[in-house]
């Protein structure tokens, strides 16, 4: 594994915000400054904007505050928490170690350097500009009863944003987080299994917080971050209350499926009572959208009928 070590504590002491010269960061970390340039272009590749000034050094466009593995261990409920802060992929990370691994046993990173969203798509994870984390949980009942849990996750995240000063945070179906009606997150469920036996689950979240245009532009639909809507939260305490509220949602949704958590469902259903389109392969189906059933599939209202839909994506339809 390639060490990191000198490219972290260079972001540990532009962390701040401030400007530092070359001379300074190259004294205390051992080293000259052409190779402290060196290592200043390691930061670029991972997505961080460092300004270079001639007579002033390096500097962050603001100060950064990096997750802090004790600080959220201290906020948790019970600990199984690993901070990683740069990873190929927090959910990959967690799949390669499902043998020795308990419900609830969580993985954060700053930078994934190949972030997975659904269907192989790449999720762009910049350094400490998102949250990226990743969970793993066993079910006993096997494959099937993993049904909606993509739901629950969202449900779990919004409340968690909304009770954090986000009160404008929305879920859709079935697996994204919206505000504004642009991408605020995305969840990726990755199962494995057979049925009769238990199911191994890790799931995966990435929530925007002050991802910058320039690193979006490799994105191919309208996103948002938290920066935008004027909200900002601390990652490390945002960390912590997610984690723990996943912790106790899980084991409801495990006993008692997706009914307990319906009506939840319907009060941040982005897209409730709006026309929709549902993309399934080359077709579109197009209706009113009316929330979920106990499946987890989406109600989709058609010349008075309402059907049930399992799969797909759904958008809004276009005027």
């Amino acid at each position: 594994m390639k060490d990191h070590n000198i490219p972290l504590r260079l972001i540990e002491a532009l962390a701040d915000g401030e400007f530092h010269s070359g001379e300074q960061l190259g004294e205390m970390l051992g080293m000259s400054r052409a190779a402290i340039n060196k290592h200043i272009q390691t930061l670029k590749s991972w997505g961080l904007d460092v300004y270079t000034v001639t007579g002033k050094g390096y500097s962050l466009p603001a100060s950064i505050i990096l997750l802090d593995e004790k600080e959220i261990i201290s906020r948790l409920n019970q600990p199984r928490l690993t901070v990683i802060p740069v990873i190929d992929s927090t959910n990959q990370y967690l799949l390669d170690r499902m043998d020795e691994l308990r419900s609830g046993d969580v993985c954060l990173a700053e930078y994934q350097q190949a972030g997975r969203g659904r269907r192989g798509r790449q999720w762009f994870s910049p350094f400490g500009a998102n949250l990226y984390m990743s969970m793993y949980w066993r079910l006993e009942q096997g494959p099937a009863a993993a049904m909606g849990l993509s739901l629950v996750i969202g449900i779990v995240m919004a409340e968690t944003l909304q009770a954090l000063g986000a009160e404008k945070v929305r879920v859709k179906w079935p697996n994204d987080l919206y505000l504004n009606d642009r991408k605020l997150a995305g969840i990726l469920v990755e199962l494995t299994g057979k049925t009769g036996d238990a199911a191994q689950i890790v799931m995966g979240a990435g929530i925007n917080l002050a991802m910058r245009s320039a690193e979006g532009s490799q994105i191919n639909q309208g996103w948002i971050n938290l920066q935008e809507a004027n909200v900002n939260i601390n990652r490390n305490e945002l960390a912590a209350k997610l984690i723990n509220s996943l912790r106790e949602a899980l084991p409801v949704f495990e006993r008692d499926g997706l009914k307990p958590f319906i009506k939840r469902w319907a009060a941040l259903d982005n897209f409730i009572n709006r026309p929709v389109k549902l993309l399934i392969g080359d077709k579109e189906i197009h209706g009113i959208a009316r929330g979920v059933d106990e499946q987890g599939g989406l109600l989709l209202e058609q010349e008075g009928q309402v059907k049930s839909w399992i799969g797909g994506e759904i958008s809004l339809r276009p005027n």
